[in-house]
């Protein structure tokens, strides 16, 4: 049976975030979901610590949250908003994996001491896939954009 439609109470924090979420430390990117219109768009947080395991390597000496894991938790809020616009049954789980970016674009760096504000929005829904757009801003100035593809698959 099909879990019913719940009202969302935002902010949403880490815990309720794992709740929806298959992700867990250190690859859990959200902390807070601040917005959500269901099937159209989220609004997360992602506070970059200098205690994030990435960067002892990236770079050391010289901080800088890899790109790809700007994309990923874009693409993690994207799994928030699917999980909460619709009702699923929780005897078939499902996972959301990345299948495709397109048109990245990283416009600054992104250091400790940075919050990166996710925008994403669900373009279309075909079957089990859907599209999305995000952008990733610090301080109010886009530091990251792309187009990306995830599909639902079950597990």
């Amino acid at each position: 049976m099909t879990e019913p439609a719940t009202p969302i109470q935002l902010p949403l924090g880490v815990e309720q975030i794992a709740a929806v979420l298959p992700h867990r430390y250190p690859f859990l990117l959200i902390d807070r979901v601040v917005a959500l219109d269901p099937h159209k768009s989220v609004t997360a947080i992602k506070n970059v610590s200098t205690n994030e395991p990435f960067f002892q390597g990236h770079f050391p000496n010289h901080p800088v949250m890899p790109g790809v894991l700007i994309v990923e938790s874009m693409a993690q809020a994207a799994g928030v908003l699917i999980k909460l616009s619709e009702p699923h049954d929780p005897s078939q789980p499902v996972v959301f994996y990345l299948v495709k970016v397109d048109k990245v674009r990283f416009n600054r760096v992104v250091v400790p001491g940075d919050q990166l504000r996710l925008e994403v929005e669900h373009k279309r829904r075909l079957r089990n896939m859907s599209q999305f757009f995000g952008r990733a801003f610090v301080d109010g100035s886009v530091a990251a954009e792309a187009e990306f593809l995830c599909a639902e698959v079950a597990r």
